[in-house]
């Protein structure tokens, strides 16, 4: 069965404006995805659950009031252009959304969609790692970017003294915990996600270098 705008709707509660911003980055990313791969083709349809609700549902695992957030590896606004949007509906104005995004086409296509939904986002094209690391933020999250340790190296420098990070993760989250937690002392909270029966959120607390990583 198909899941469409009217089912995200009743599943997030959004409002019909907030409904309409998403429609306009479902057109926006479905035409410019005709001329360059921004996400795979096969995924358009189903755009609603794989990638709206998937990004949307994040905003639930979170504080709600004046957060900074980082979604890196942004590519097409995943879940970034999601957050900003649930953000907007909720009312939260004093919460502020940053997305880094190395590829110049997948940076410009996020610009023109802030633009044109009125998103409450700011677009750097520029690696995580060139950010300025005087910016500090309440929650970092990525989707399909690294496995969870290069993750942590990632934004480490980034994550605000009592920040969490929010990783969308498949089956192979397991030994992705395993791995990170070599170099890497975390709390972790595993929990479902909407759009996948194999899929998890990571919620991570306290994130800190072992003795021995570079960031120690």
């Amino acid at each position: 069965m198909s899941y469409g705008p009217s089912d995200f709707r009743a599943e997030t509660g959004v409002s019909r404006e907030t409904l309409e911003k998403f429609v306009i980055w479902h057109d926006l990313l479905a035409e410019a995805n005709k001329a360059t791969n921004l996400v795979g083709r096969s995924t358009m349809d189903d755009f609603w659950k794989r990638h709206a609700l998937d990004g949307f549902q994040l905003i639930d695992h979170a504080p709600q009031d004046g957060l900074r957030w980082l979604d890196f590896g942004a590519g097409a606004g995943i879940p970034g252009l999601a957050l900003a949007l649930a953000m907007k509906d909720r009312g939260l104005s004093g919460s502020e959304l940053v997305m880094a995004e190395s590829v110049g086409k997948k940076a410009r296509f996020v610009q023109t969609t802030i633009v044109a939904t009125g998103a409450p986002a700011r677009m750097e094209n520029c690696r995580v790692e060139a950010m300025d690391r005087s910016q500090k933020f309440d929650v970092v999250t990525a989707r399909a970017v690294a496995a969870l340790d290069k993750l942590l190296w990632y934004c480490y420098p980034l994550l605000k003294n009592g920040g969490i990070c929010l990783f969308p993760k498949g089956q192979r989250y397991r030994q992705e915990l395993t791995d990170a937690n070599k170099y890497w002392t975390f709390e972790v909270d595993v929990r479902p996600s909407l759009t996948s029966d194999d899929g998890v959120i990571l919620h991570l607390s306290s994130v800190r270098p072992r003795k021995g990583n570079r960031h120690a």
